[in-house]
């Protein structure tokens, strides 16, 4: 593989807390570090006009007992069933659960089906963590 070396010029004081910043997360050089935050800007771009096709994780905690969320809930997932690979569900309390989705899709389908779940009434948190494919 090769590779295209550029510059980059830096405060001091940001270089110095982007260097700490490397160093706790385990990075042995700044030329990894900078591809990965270039990676993760064109996936978030990506998501963020809703183009690419995508993978990862929707995690989300909900009331089971606030409303219809269980419903909501399953007609969601079964109206995105293309984009869902794989669904697990925790029981946290005798009234929280915890639910992961596995996704897979356009990025648009995918960030849709998420901010549908987070929007639903009885759903407390969610996070969604994707890349492309």
């Amino acid at each position: 593989m090769s590779v295209e070396r550029v510059g980059i010029s830096f405060e001091p004081e940001l270089l110095n807390s982007f260097d700490q910043l490397i160093k706790d997360k385990g990075y042995t050089n700044r030329s990894e570090a900078i591809r990965d935050l270039v990676r993760k800007a064109l996936v978030e771009e990506q998501v963020r006009v809703g183009t690419g096709e995508v993978i990862g994780t929707l995690t989300y905690i909900y009331n089971h007992h606030e409303g219809d969320v269980n419903r909501r809930l399953m007609n969601l997932q079964h109206d995105h069933h293309t984009e869902i690979l794989f669904t697990s569900h925790v029981h946290m309390s005798h009234e929280m659960c915890l639910e992961v989705l596995i996704v897979k899709g356009k990025a648009g389908n995918v960030t849709r089906l998420t901010d549908n779940i987070k929007a639903i009434k009885g759903v407390k948190h969610g996070e969604m963590v994707i890349t492309k494919v």
